[in-house]
């Protein structure tokens, strides 16, 4: 498979980190292909930049089975050449090149004992790295080995209850933020609407406990019936049928907030620190699948949760750290996987915010620069592109604006706005391994085409569709929503079915005439302009794929139940 451009970055600038600067933490959200990016890590430091010589070695910790079992079948996509094993409560073996170990079983004495010298170390969801099992790996792992590197990989680095990863990371080696993933079509847009119902100068005025605000003042201001109804009214008014998830200040607060939900005939349920892990389960499979439209929570529906068709997000309590607030707004951004949610379009995230965050920090449509640092960094003669914090000293890139240690908060210029970026579909196509080729030259149909692989983006019933389809695979249909983000799912596709080798557009034959067997079946009209050998192969690959193709579009908008697809068509 083949990284994205930004991947490969991020890839590149914690290799050179770990290597230079010994331990490091990357900072990348949801939907940034972050298991993707550890694994190119992983295999380039085992592959001669790192470790041994010899057979280096290096264990990849997690605290739940089923990011164990993904992370080990994405590693094998990006190193299929290196051996994989298992170290939990099944089996315990450190035959591998790369060990998966499960920390709860790793952590135990004995366990611990049978672990063999690393060269590498990596902890994913990295911000647990504090807790007591996982120092008692690393500092068991450093004992063994001196010169060990630990890299660490999360979304959420900084998060507000005081334990740094300073104490294990000495440096942030790159930080991919929401912004970008949002510009760059891999997340969806979100619109955010600040809602005063007379109450934001009280919450200005909260005090913080520690590093956040004290939730009990702010349910003092927010948990009254006049306001609980006023939300509800608000959210009937902008989002009556999305899905939403809502974030309360106390249990108590939830508790009225869900009742006011309800008694709106809506469904709705609650989940909080205290509901059973096996209840919460069963409440977040009920939102997955429709069942439930609202979730009330407190605290919960952040971290390791993800629920696609989620395309509302309301705040009612307001964050002291922007890293809180990215991260709540974050749980509506992720795009729908048409596969799994069979006919559901999301083409934005409505963010409703009743406390104070937008505006304390700025909302995501603000946080996006797409400015090319690479070349500014360049520019700057020898400098590093690297800033230090001056409240925890630590380094980290040079364009983050909150320390992901510490949460200080650098001061900006004036921010860039989405609308500002009508230019991103062409950085996109620019940036892509692929040659994406129009096909009737007016931009109604994008194609690209690989060895074995081959994606188109159109646009019907004023909604773009992407579909990709590949040998042994029927056509499916990979996103449907803005142009940016077709592009983006459609991009993706032949980087997950094709190798670097199909992808160069450098290679000559992309340029070369059409062979006489492709001129053979173009048909005629198409054959009045210049054509190159690489478009013919789209154009035949439209031409031999049109039913199928329709037919996944019909399948998807009879799900969705809107108007029959329009045929896909190659003028001249």
């Amino acid at each position: 498979m083949i990284l994205r451009v930004r991947q490969k970055e991020f890839v590149e600038k914690s290799v050179k980190a770990l290597l230079e600067r010994g331990n490091t933490l990357g900072v990348a959200p949801t939907g940034s292909g972050k298991t993707i990016m550890l694994s190119a890590v992983i295999g380039q430091m085992l592959n001669g930049h790192g470790g041994r010589v010899g057979n280096p070695k290096a264990a990849i910790l997690a605290h739940r089975d089923e990011i164990t079992a993904q992370n080990m079948d994405k590693f094998r996509k990006v190193n299929p050449h290196l051996n994989v094993s298992v170290v939990d409560a099944k089996a315990k073996s450190w035959d591998g090149d790369a060990v998966f170990a499960m920390v709860q079983t790793l952590s135990r004495e004995n366990n611990l004992s049978q672990m063999p010298l690393l060269d590498l170390l990596v902890v994913d969801e990295a911000h647990h790295a504090e807790a007591a099992t996982y120092r008692r790996i690393i500092d068991a792992a450093k004992e063994k080995n001196k010169s060990i590197k630990i890299y660490g990989v999360t979304a959420t680095p900084n998060r507000g209850d005081g334990k740094s990863l300073r104490n294990i990371f000495n440096n942030c080696a790159d930080q991919i933020t929401l912004g970008e993933m949002i510009a760059s079509g891999q997340l969806v847009r979100p619109r955010t609407f600040v809602i005063d119902l007379g109450v934001q100068e009280e919450l200005r005025n909260v005090r913080r406990l520690a590093s956040e605000f004290d939730m009990n003042e702010v349910a003092m201001i927010m948990d009254r019936k006049p306001i609980t109804d006023a939300i509800v009214r608000h959210w009937r008014e902008k989002a009556a049928e999305r899905r939403t998830v809502v974030f309360c200040s106390t249990i108590a607060h939830a508790e009225h907030v869900l009742a006011a939900f309800v008694a709106a005939g809506v469904t709705a349920e609650m989940v909080t620190g205290e509901t059973p892990d096996a209840e919460r389960e069963a409440v977040f499979q009920r939102l997955d699948s429709s069942e439930t439209q609202v979730l009330v929570n407190v605290a919960v529906a952040t971290e390791g949760w993800d629920c696609p068709p989620i395309s509302c997000v309301v705040l009612l309590r307001p964050c002291s750290h922007k890293s809180t607030f990215v991260q709540m707004v974050g749980r509506g951004l992720r795009k729908i996987e048409p596969d799994r949610y069979p006919g559901l379009v999301k083409t934005d995230c409505v963010v409703l915010d009743f406390g104070t965050s937008a505006l304390t920090h700025g909302s995501l449509e603000q946080d996006i620069d797409l400015d090319d640092h690479e070349k500014e960094d360049k520019e700057r003669s020898g400098v590093p592109p690297l800033k230090i914090c001056p409240e925890c000293e630590a380094e980290v890139p040079i364009r983050v604006r909150e320390c992901p240690f510490c949460g200080h908060e650098f001061p900006v210029a004036k921010e860039k706005t989405l609308d500002e970026f009508e230019m991103t579909e062409i950085d996109l196509l620019a940036r892509s391994s692929f040659q994406w080729c129009d096909v009737n030259g007016d931009g109604s149909i994008l194609a690209a085409t690989g060895f074995v692989a081959w994606s188109v983006v159109l646009e019907m019933n004023g909604l773009c569709h992407a579909v990709g389809g590949a040998e042994g695979q029927w056509p499916q249909v990979l996103y449907v929503g803005d142009r940016v983000a077709c592009l983006a799912s459609a991009d993706d596709w032949m980087n997950s079915n094709e190798t670097e080798e199909a992808a160069h557009k450098s290679r000559r034959w992309l340029q070369s005439p059409p062979t006489p067997k492709q001129l053979q079946y173009l048909p005629h009209e198409v054959l009045k302009g210049p054509i190159t050998r690489y478009k013919a192969s789209c154009l035949l690959n439209l031409r031999f794929n049109h039913q199928k193709i329709m037919r996944a579009l019909n399948t998807f908008q009879r799900r969705n139940r809107s108007e029959p697809a329009i045929p896909v068509g190659v003028s001249s």
